[in-house]
């Protein structure tokens, strides 16, 4: 009896080794993981862009289908506006504060205003119809770009609405945060007393070669409504 009891110990000691066995000499044992295909996934994710760098291009649909790339205004100042409709922040910012009719102010002076909605399938603000709304209730003239997917969202590291971006004329990324300094979307709370518009400010720095200061500040508002 003992001896079968060393002859099973031998045994099972030998198929320890067998699964565990280097698959070449010299290499340490390989163990099967679910972590291992997530190494390949995460190098296919894009870097969120840069400050001082190119901007990211991208295409995205308008609330009519057609299809709206950032490449087509190179040579121009472009500002990107995170948006959700049904955002509380994106309402006041539009309707009282530094966002109402400002838009319209800086496109009649040859900038590029494009908004970003990046919510997702039946996420507040989602979809042509509810971004349509929103549009003509805060009288929004530029275009609206749907991005349900949230790849151009994460692209561009948005987490909130609103959130903007400021891109040169050469297509360059100079600013990135909030539109303002006042977190309550109404412009009525300004940090330090006085009202401050970062974008315009971002935008008179490049009109006149400037440098953008602040290049970057801390978004308010709603998270965006990824998928």
């Amino acid at each position: 009896m003992a001896r079968m009891k060393n002859l099973g110990c031998v045994l099972m000691a030998l198929a320890a080794w067998s699964c565990s066995k280097p698959s070449a000499v010299g290499q340490e044992p390989v163990a099967e993981s679910a972590a291992q295909p997530a190494v390949a996934t995460a190098a296919l994710s894009p870097q969120p862009a840069q400050l001082g760098q190119p901007a990211p291009d991208f295409t995205l649909p308008d609330l009519d289908g057609k299809q709206v790339s950032l490449a087509a205004f190179r040579g121009k100042p472009v500002v990107l506006e995170w948006f959700n409709p049904g955002c509380p922040f994106v309402k006041a910012s539009h309707t009282e504060g530094s966002l109402k009719g400002y838009a319209a102010a800086e496109t009649a002076q040859g900038v590029t205003w494009l908004a970003i909605n990046s919510g997702g399938p039946g996420k507040q603000g989602n979809g042509v119809e509810a971004t349509k709304q929103g549009q003509t209730a805060f009288g929004m003239q530029h275009p609206v770009l749907l991005d349900e997917a949230g790849s151009v969202g994460r692209l561009y590291g948005a987490e909130r609405t609103p959130q903007m971006y400021v891109i040169n004329a050469e297509g360059v990324l100079v600013y990135r945060g909030a539109i303002d300094n006042s977190p309550d979307g109404e412009g009525k709370s300004p940090e330090g007393g006085k009202l401050v518009n970062y974008v315009a400010s971002a935008l008179q720095a490049v009109r006149t070669g400037g440098k953008v200061d602040p290049p970057e500040t801390k978004p308010y508002g709603c998270t965006v409504k990824y998928q």
